[in-house]
């Protein structure tokens, strides 16, 4: 329940809105929020972020407004339109329900981006549905899946979104070749010392069905760019 709840942080203001215009009956213009301070900025991060975990359940405006208003009469503590201890088991089924949807749609978007990417010139698809592509050739040795590895990396979705890059941090990556997802044990092993990959990682090989929360959802299909620096062998 506090994990739904929270994602109305971002659009509590609209439910507020929107009750006003349904009551009065006369069109009403919905005010952005102003930015125009550090703490409010700060305020509307926390919102977003609060918001990811549930941003793949495709509520409705109308829905949006409900959870909004929800939120705003918890948040300032005023008397509950209904016992929200009463819902606790609908609000879970919910939350199931959407989550379950959501990732049936991912997948099947992420599917059809795995297909694309797999009919792309100098594509290479292996059984397990990885497709890998040689941006530089390497001149060292390859690792084992038992072995330590270095590398960097720059981790998106299938739509460019940034979820993890140790190119942006500016600090390699080290660690165990089996103890990561499928699609890097089998990718990285490909990649000879100083050579550069982008693994397309479908789901079933990537975080599976229940994604990694909130910046992966359910079935979602990964592209990460890997350069192999170095490699501890065990």
């Amino acid at each position: 329940m506090i994990v739904l709840l929270s994602s109305v942080l971002l659009i509590s203001a609209c439910g507020s809105d929107a009750k006003k215009a349904a009551d009065s009956k006369a069109p009403v213009v919905k005010k952005e929020a102003t930015l125009a301070t550090e703490e409010s900025k700060t305020l509307y991060a926390m919102g977003f972020m609060l918001a990811q975990p549930v941003a793949s359940f495709d509520f409705s405006t109308s829905e949006s407004e409900n959870l909004g208003q929800g939120f705003r009469d918890g948040i300032l503590n005023k008397n509950p339109k209904v016992a929200a201890a009463d819902y606790q088991l609908q609000v879970q089924q919910l939350a199931q329900e959407r989550a379950t949807r959501g990732m049936a749609k991912e997948k099947q978007a992420s599917n059809e981006f795995v297909a694309a990417q797999a009919a792309l010139e100098n594509a290479e698809t292996s059984e397990s549905g990885l497709v890998y592509f040689e941006l530089t050739a390497g001149e060292g040795a390859q690792p084992a899946a038992t072995d330590r590895v270095t590398v960097h990396y720059h981790g998106t979705l299938r739509d460019g979104t940034v979820f993890d890059s140790s190119v942006d941090r500016g600090q390699p990556a080290t660690f165990g070749l089996n103890q990561v997802i499928p699609c890097w044990t089998e990718g990285v092993q490909k990649i000879k010392v100083g050579g550069k990959s982008r693994l397309i990682c479908p789901s079933d090989i990537a975080y599976g069905d229940r994604g990694s929360p909130p910046k992966i959802a359910g079935g979602a299909a990964l592209v990460f760019e890997v350069e192999l620096i170095s490699i501890e062998q065990s």
